[in-house]
């Protein structure tokens, strides 16, 4: 009799796995054709954002801390302009043109200059989110996770090929408008860079210059060569 049980068990998951991965696979197509459409066609966008680091030892414990947290404003043109303005703890601001990026840091009375292929992954990664992940799946293995506290869809995306810093990293995506909410990274060490995005506003047009950086006279201009 338990090999007939054991039979009929093998044969129910024999029928029901395929049909399980194969809607799991359908849902995450569908996400990922909504965060396309609310994404793909904005010309510009701006949004708040929270950030906060959360070392290793404070992940293990399973809390996070204000020790270094960061508050500010995100702006994005397509398909590669982005403004990374931070208010608080002190004013920063990171500004790429896609070609050459600025860290501008008043309080130290300097600016980093970076050439295009310096460009940090997460920056990248920023762009392709604000432009919808289009084509997403050519440069990370993409799954569908279990929802987040709030009931939101949450994919985890790792890099295919692998990242030498970044292990993974994880998507919050609102189920009403597929609005990402929530983008962590996660470093080898087991570290995690989080930004809490706010409120998502469509730009038409920015100020001229608005994504170009001129140092102000008396500011030290850094070069960091590739």
């Amino acid at each position: 009799m338990s090999h007939i049980k054991t039979a009929f068990t093998l044969l129910l998951l024999l029928f029901l796995w395929p049909a399980s991965v194969a809607t799991a696979d359908m849902k995450l197509t569908e996400i990922l054709a909504g965060i396309q459409k609310r994404y793909g066609d904005l010309p510009g966008l701006s949004i708040s954002y929270k950030r906060e680091i959360i070392t290793r030892s404070m992940a293990l414990l399973g809390g996070s801390t204000d020790a270094d947290m960061a508050s500010g404003q995100i702006y994005f043109r397509s398909p590669k302009f982005l403004r990374v303005q931070q208010d608080t703890p002190k004013p920063e601001t990171i500004i790429s043109d896609g070609n050459t990026l600025w860290w501008y840091v008043p309080h130290k009375n300097q600016v980093y200059r970076y050439p295009s292929h310096q460009l940090g992954k997460e920056i990248q990664l920023l762009n392709d989110i604000f432009q919808g992940l289009r084509a997403v799946e050519e440069s990370f293995d993409v799954m569908l996770m279990e929802t987040d506290e709030e009931g939101g869809y949450q994919l985890k995306l790792i890099p295919n090929p692998p990242w030498a810093e970044i292990q993974h990293i994880m998507l919050s995506v609102s189920r009403e408008d597929y609005t990402i909410r929530k983008v962590e990274t996660h470093n080898q060490i087991g570290g995690i860079t989080r930004f809490i995005l706010g409120d998502l506003s469509v730009k038409e047009e920015f100020p001229e210059n608005f994504f170009r950086f001129v140092a102000p006279k008396g500011i030290k201009v850094i070069e960091q060569e590739g």
